[in-house]
């Protein structure tokens, strides 16, 4: 597999609809949203969503949800130990890492270890350990919402069964449920070449990531996020002609504009003919 060659730009405009599409735990799970009331999805969640899909792709994954693993590491230092095994903590530690799984080569990752000591009674204690920062070539924002969003809440009734036999109800329980009725999201990324040398993402690497975009919200529905209720609209796709790129990241994402329906206008760069793809 060839080294990314030519820097990408990326930008996915999403809808919400009837949605909770990133509860903020501290919070009380509402929506995220900002001081002027723009809907927010952290670029931790987009990438999530961005694994998930790769993973089913049948791309290897460091950072796997619960709920999806598929080997029987109970955490990530113990997939990292069953995987790196004698190289774990040594100087190959990141090459193997990146070798393995595609996230770790594209988002980069911290290995952090503790080192052991010998205490008097010859015990092992923690001593102040090592740690190997991977920096990956992709970056993600958070996507934010074009316009200001209007959060809805909604209080329920959680009933369960009882003790016993499980034929008597408990007492019930208020709880409260909230949504983002309608709107419309944008977030940008970025692939750069030079940091690709030192991960070895490829340019196969960077087509896998295009390829699940458009599908990033599929197999993710929860009560939260019923199925339809979030949807990839457009991926706009710049490849430059070269490792710097012609136009900085800030330039080539503000070409975009995006209306309030979902619509968008494309600002014309010379010699950067945008691809268009639509949602799955």
């Amino acid at each position: 597999m060839s080294i990314l060659q030519n820097k990408i730009d990326f930008a996915v405009v999403l809808r919400v609809d009837h949605a909770n599409p990133n509860g903020d735990p501290l919070n009380g799970n509402r929506p995220r949203t900002d001081y002027d009331r723009l809907g927010e999805i952290t670029d931790v969640c987009l990438k999530r969503k961005i694994r998930d899909r790769l993973q089913e792709h049948g791309h290897a994954i460091f950072v796997q949800s619960d709920d999806r693993k598929n080997d029987d590491a109970k955490s990530l230092r113990d997939r990292a130990e069953k995987s790196l095994g004698s190289k774990l903590g040594s100087a190959e530690t990141a090459k193997l890492a990146c070798e393995i799984w595609l996230d770790v080569r594209a988002f980069g990752q911290l290995f952090a270890f503790s080192s052991k000591r010998k205490a008097k009674g010859g015990d092992e204690e923690g001593g102040s350990g090592i740690s190997i920062p991977i920096r990956g070539p992709v970056s993600v924002r958070s996507a934010f919402s074009i316009q200001a969003v209007e959060v809805t809440s909604t209080q329920i009734t959680k009933s369960v069964s009882g003790e016993g036999e499980g034929n008597k109800r408990s007492s019930d329980n208020m709880g409260m449920k909230h949504r983002v009725d309608h709107g419309i999201y944008v977030f940008f990324g970025s692939m750069n070449p030079q940091l690709a040398e030192r991960t070895g993402f490829s340019d196969d690497d960077a087509q896998a990531i295009k390829q699940v975009l458009p599908m990033m919200f599929e197999n993710d529905a929860s009560s939260a996020r019923p199925e339809g209720s979030m949807e990839v609209l457009k991926v706009i796709w710049w490849k430059h002609n070269c490792k710097s790129g012609q136009f900085s990241s800030a330039k080539v994402h503000g070409s975009l504009t995006v209306k309030p329906d979902g619509n968008i206008d494309l600002a014309r760069l010379k010699g950067l003919e945008p691809e268009q793809i639509d949602g799955f």
